[in-house]
């Protein structure tokens, strides 16, 4: 796992930089999105404090957008937590990105320019060569890059909104219903057959390689419960010495 992240708030930190509710936001859904931070895990605002160097209501601030953006669960008198979603949410997850994002490829089959397909192919090709180097989590962040350009693009915005929504949901569900032995949810060709379809205008076959995609990746999940225990601070926080 890469640390060049942490090591980006300990310096920010570090050099007196201001660390806003923003900044917490966007760490803890990139670790959500990722994966390294699987659903369950306890989110306590002091320890995220001390992870940050920010007061307690900065926390509550950044806590408060992130359940509202369905990445955490926030009940009263109790520790937030990383969403953990059922299994039944989970399926219902899936059948709408099929439908969401399925509809949004389907619009933009033949519609994209030069400069929009060919940047949707080297985000396809930066994943193929993550994963040929065994790096999964810039593997995933290749995977998702490319799923929320496709979101962008689309030309029905409330659509585009839905499935980035959506995104953000699916890999939750992914980081905790995800095989134990599997060390990856790659799968091969799917999105450079995708993009094909793109490219050659065929929209009704660009919906069906989604839905296919997104099938097979529902097929790769084990919908069983987890319970996990995360360290915080080996996650947000700064590196220890070892890895530094």
């Amino acid at each position: 796992m890469s640390n060049a992240w942490q090591e980006d708030v300990q310096a920010a930190v570090a050099a007196g930089i201001r660390i806003s509710d923003q900044h917490i936001v966007d760490k803890v859904r990139r670790a959500v999105l990722t994966q390294r931070l699987p659903p369950g895990t306890r989110l306590p605002e002091v320890t995220l404090g001390e992870v940050f160097g920010v007061s307690r209501s900065v926390v509550r601030k950044a806590l408060t957008r992130l359940a509202a953006d369905h990445v955490i669960d926030q009940r009263p008198n109790q520790v937030a937590r990383v969403r953990a979603p059922s299994i039944e949410e989970t399926r219902e997850t899936f059948a709408a990105r099929r439908l969401v994002e399925g509809e949004v490829v389907a619009l933009l089959a033949g519609q994209l320019d030069d400069a929009a397909q060919l940047a949707l192919e080297q985000e396809a090709q930066r994943e193929i060569e993550a994963h040929r180097r065994g790096v999964e989590p810039a593997r995933i962040e290749h995977s998702l890059a490319l799923h929320h350009r496709l979101a962008e693009l689309s030309p029905n915005r409330v659509l585009g909104a839905m499935l980035t929504d959506l995104i953000l949901r699916t890999s939750i569900v992914i980081a905790l219903y995800k095989r134990p032995s599997l060390a990856s949810c790659y799968l091969d060709g799917d999105h450079p057959r995708l993009l094909a379809q793109l490219r050659a205008g065929e929209p009704e076959r660009a919906r069906e390689v989604v839905d296919e995609h997104l099938r097979a990746l529902e097929n790769l999940l084990d919908l069983g419960p987890r319970e996990t225990e995360t360290d915080l601070m080996a996650i947000l926080g700064r590196p220890s010495p070892a890895e530094a």
